[in-house]
């Protein structure tokens, strides 16, 4: 019996030592984490400071890396990228919810390989307490010597001030297309 006692107690001792060393490593993770993404507090003090920084840090000419430190820098911890489109062959509208650094996988070998230069040209924002909602008119071209963009379209961008910083909860879009075209009401800034 009281080898049966000693031998639940050396498992119970082993499982939360076990516990508490994953923890400290999740914890020494995060800390590390935060670490490698130095925030700069002209990127998230106000509204305009953590748009401007996104636009800014995906923008590029081909083979140009972007700062991706300064990126993730801008998210909050659980937030996502949603790119919404209609697919062609079947007519059906849908969204894919990425996270930053399924973002960063899926986009920068286009940016690498083609350019790309996203800029934003109007924009109306609706606040309330700590959150903030963004729509952001934008226009995309590779070079910024292309005359035309290749695309516009709007970000939605969903924002949190936490007291201390503004933090990117998400980002929701929508290219413009023939059958959608942007309405003049959101070629125009409102605050």
């Amino acid at each position: 019996m009281r080898k049966n006692f000693i031998f639940i107690c050396l498992i119970v001792f082993v499982l939360a030592f076990t516990a508490m060393a994953q923890d400290n490593k999740e914890k020494h993770s995060e800390t590390d984490k935060k670490e490698a993404y130095k925030v700069d507090s002209k990127d998230v003090s106000s509204v305009e400071g953590i748009i401007k920084a996104t636009y800014d840090v995906i923008s590029g000419g081909k083979n140009e890396k972007r700062n991706w430190n300064r990126f993730r820098s801008l998210f909050h911890p659980d937030a996502r990228l949603i790119p919404t489109g209609t697919n062609q062959s079947t007519k059906v509208t849908g969204a894919k919810a990425f996270t930053p650094e399924e973002y960063i996988k899926q986009s920068e070998p286009f940016m690498m390989q083609n350019g790309f230069y996203e800029k934003e040209i109007a924009r109306r924002v609706e606040t309330f307490g700590n959150i903030a909602h963004v729509f952001s008119t934008y226009e995309g071209r590779n070079s910024l010597s292309d005359e035309k963009p290749f695309l516009r379209g709007i970000n939605s961008f969903q924002l949190l001030n936490d007291g201390k910083r503004w933090w990117i909860i998400s980002i929701y879009w929508q290219a413009e297309s023939p059958n959608n075209p942007l309405p003049n009401k959101y070629l125009k800034t409102v605050k």
